[in-house]
């Protein structure tokens, strides 16, 4: 009788065993490293940077069946030239769990906050796999921000992705921080992609606050990570949210910045070989957007509902970046410079925003009333230049006149306060009242 051997099989089994390792050496170290070890890609290694001492680094391709080229997941470390290169068998995987609420880690679940680390409920894998888009349950209930200029102008869905786009210092990451902290939802799930330093603890303990902190998980790569470091950070954060989901949470998402994941995205691009296209971003940069976003929406358990912060350089909404997010998300909140300087916070231009769901979600009631306000915001811009300089006078249409006279009224309600929350109830009512005294 002949014995057939599964030789793949036995082979992977080996791999896994401390007896048995694969290992090779380190032979170039020119942007991406490359080794003489055999690996599959997305497999941890351990580079020997001292005496005992390894740094994690990730396979990222390979030239050959021998030769893999790798990113370390640690900045600031020494290679020498014939350093052990040893294949760990597996693909990074971090810890989840109830007990993280509250926290905030490193991309690979590592607590930074000075805290001992929590209890992990399971250990999961980044590589999350897009729903059957046939199979997708249809949003069909309203997500409440209680942000009178979302929830009423721009009502989004559980389940629904949306662009926060803005330039520096428009307030982004205050209204990121009211929204993390008032929303209905069970678990926050915050992504700082990139973000500086000196911004992070501001953001977590005035923006969030403790009152966001305590339902959300927040995972920082700063600026200074490396480049895949980065872009884990925000697989971490999809990984995460998709746990929560399958638990039977309602997730809110946020990642800031898609921006900031594509520039790191461009990095590992551009040492693969990739050509790089638009303003110099490779494929791969803007393709992980789409590769992140899929996952998000509703599933028969729960829902992850995704608020995506998107920095637009130079205020320019057209760059590559922004305009490949305002085709993959579900609609787009632009953050006006002009509505920051005048000190009307948040400054959510209404109508140059979308929610692509806003009209199905509502009731025809809402639907109506927004359709006025926008039809006066819309009227009044028209006319904007000759009532700044004086030059139109009441009387002359009644439809700029009733225009005029709403306005204050719109502004006011657009408006909202750090710390003020506004019921969606409350919000619908409040719209409904300005669109009477519209007369056009």
């Amino acid at each position: 009788m002949t014995l057939q051997l599964n030789v793949e099989k036995i082979t992977s089994r080996i791999k896994t065993l401390n007896d048995f390792q694969t290992v090779g050496r380190l032979v170039s170290a020119q942007g991406s490293l490359r080794a003489t070890v055999e690996a599959t890609v997305g497999e941890l290694c351990l580079i020997e940077n001292a005496p005992n001492q390894y740094v994690t680094a990730e396979v990222i391709g390979f030239e050959d069946r021998q030769l893999s080229c790798l990113l370390p997941l640690e900045s600031n470390a020494d290679f020498q030239p014939g350093s052990r290169v040893i294949a760990m068998g597996r693909k990074q995987k971090i810890p989840v769990g109830f007990s993280m609420l509250g926290r905030v880690i490193d991309p690979f679940g590592q607590a930074i906050d000075g805290l001992p680390q929590s209890l992990a409920d399971a250990m999961i894998g980044l590589d999350i796999e897009s729903p059957n888009p046939l199979t997708r349950p249809d949003i069909d209930e309203v997500f409440q921000t209680r942000q009178r200029a979302i929830d009423g102008m721009l009502t989004l869905g559980k389940g629904q992705r949306v662009g926060l786009f803005a330039g520096s210092g428009v307030g982004k990451s205050t209204l990121l921080g009211e929204i993390a902290k008032h929303a209905v939802a069970d678990v926050n799930v915050v992504a700082m992609v990139g973000e500086r330093g000196r911004e992070v603890r501001p953001f977590i303990a005035d923006a969030l606050g403790p009152q966001g902190l305590a339902k959300s998980i927040v995972i920082v790569a700063t600026s200074d990570a490396p480049a895949l470091a980065r872009v884990q950070a925000a697989k971490a954060a999809v990984a995460i949210a998709n746990w929560f989901r399958g638990s039977g949470c309602e997730v809110l998402l946020m990642i800031d910045s898609l921006t900031r994941l594509a520039f790191a995205q461009r990095e590992i691009g551009l040492l693969l070989g990739e050509p790089p296209s638009s303003r110099g971003f490779p494929p791969s940069s803007l393709q992980i957007i789409a590769n992140l976003m899929e996952p998000l929406g509703r599933s028969d358990t729960g829902s992850i509902t995704g608020i995506m912060t998107v920095l637009v350089d130079g205020d320019d909404f057209n760059e590559p970046v922004a305009d490949a997010a305002r085709g993959i998300l579900d609609g787009h909140i632009l953050l006006d410079r002009d509505l920051a300087e005048k000190n009307h916070f948040p400054a959510i231009n209404v109508a140059r925003s979308i929610s692509r769901l806003s009209s199905a979600l509502a009731s025809p009631i809402h639907n109506q009333a927004v359709a006025k306000i926008r039809d006066a915001a819309s009227t009044y811009e028209e006319y904007a230049d000759l009532i700044r300089l004086g030059m139109y006078q009441m009387g002359t249409s009644p439809k700029v006149d009733s225009a005029v006279e709403i306005r204050d009224a719109m502004n006011q309600f657009l408006r909202q306060s750090v710390d003020e929350m506004c019921g969606f109830d409350q919000t619908t009512q409040m719209l409904s009242q300005i669109a009477q005294l519209w007369n056009g």
